[in-house]
């Protein structure tokens, strides 16, 4: 079909924190979904130049993001007029209400700005005074509600938009982001084997080392490595960061600077590795635990969030209490010490991600749900 008789629908995609990934994926897939003309509007975090000297625009990122989606919608449209919009996330989307309302629209979001302040001390983030909050409030809930469909993440994200902005749920969509499998697979699945006397790595990958209790693991990873020499254990562990912070020398502990994601390097790391662990405080569903999964490891994090949803507690993964550093020795030994555990977990993480996280079947489902929602605009025409 040429690109005049299928919809033109344009992608608005926030590059901010984890945002990055997601919108390198999409913008990686949707240009292969024929059915549609897709125009890509990066809105990235970053602010530089003569803007970055301006008052409000420098310093809150909801009004740079909003100003910068009004535009790239406006020059889409002129370009070729748009027959639809998908919006990730709100945060673009709360300053474009008049096009929501122009344009059938979906709306996506990892988490809803009320589950965001509960999260946001880790993120340096504080709730304004109370009429700032309300006014922001109100300006969320008309555009979930303007929104012809909502997509989110989770069904904690879901739950949080029916509750908290009064949002049928009927109009809601659960569609996690996600990983390209293929791209994440080992060439040799992993097998059940005596490791006796072998090196147990456990990684972490995350660019904020202290929200994403980078320092409850190597409080962990230090009590378990002197618990295996006190103790004449199995094996011996290296732990291997994969973080843009800066880490103290350490017995056992790697640092690896600079890897960009879905890189060769990155996915190499996966694949040497034994145990994925992510202790989070501020987290609403990590990207990198998708990618652990596909790679076949077996999932160590906390129950905040979406984390649940794919870290199963006894089935994908163990679930640890939040800032616990002897809960996580324990786990993490319970795998360093039982290779059929690994097994049995990383089996059924790869399982789930292929199931539910898998990106190029969740972005075929994003798709399909804008052309049945810009079916009828199109047919009023």
């Amino acid at each position: 079909m040429s690109p005049s008789t299928v919809p033109h629908i344009g992608f608005v995609l926030e590059r901010s924190l984890g945002h990055v990934t997601h919108a390198d994926n999409l913008s990686r897939l949707l240009p292969q979904e024929t059915s549609i003309d897709a125009e890509l509007l990066p809105v990235d975090y970053a602010v530089d130049g003569w803007a970055a000297r301006l008052p409000v625009f420098n310093s809150n990122w909801t009004v740079r993001a909003g100003v910068r989606a009004r535009r790239g919608i406006k020059a889409m449209h002129a370009r070729r007029p748009l027959d639809a919009l998908f919006i990730h996330t709100q945060v673009p989307a709360v300053l474009c209400d008049s096009w929501i309302k122009k344009l059938p629209t979906v709306v996506s979001l990892d988490a809803t700005p009320l589950q965001y302040d509960e999260l946001g001390a880790h993120y340096g983030h504080q709730p304004g005074n109370a009429r700032i909050e309300r006014l922001k409030w109100k300006a969320n809930r008309a555009c979930l509600h303007d929104a012809r469909h909502v997509v989110t993440w989770t069904q904690w994200t879901k739950d949080g938009v029916v509750d908290g902005y009064g949002v049928d749920p009927d109009k809601i969509t659960v569609i996690p982001p996600g990983v390209t499998p293929s791209l994440w697979h080992a060439a040799t699945p992993r097998t059940i084997s005596d490791d006796r006397g072998r090196v147990v790595r456990i990684l972490f990958v995350g660019g904020d080392l202290q929200r994403k209790g980078g320092d409850v693991l190597l409080a962990a990873f230090d009590a378990v490595r002197r618990d295996l020499a006190a103790t004449g254990g199995r094996n011996s562990i290296e732990l291997h960061l994969a973080t843009g912070a800066t880490v103290a020398p350490a017995p056992g502990v790697v640092v690896h600077h600079g890897l960009k994601p879905n890189s060769q390097e990155l996915i190499a790391l996966y694949h040497r590795s034994d145990v994925f662990c992510l202790p989070t405080r501020g987290d609403c569903l990590p990207m990198v635990l998708s990618e652990a999964g596909a790679a076949e490891l077996p999932l160590v994090s906390t129950a905040i969030a979406g984390i649940p949803e794919i870290v199963r507690d006894g089935e994908t993964g163990l679930i640890v209490p939040l800032d616990d550093v002897a809960a996580l020795a324990r786990a993490l030994r319970s795998l360093v010490d039982d290779p059929s555990l690994r097994h049995r977990l990383g089996t059924a993480a790869r399982r789930l991600v292929d199931e539910r996280f898998d990106a190029d079947q969740n972005t075929r489902q994003l798709v399909e749900l804008l052309l049945a929602t810009t079916t009828p605009a199109r047919m009023a025409r």
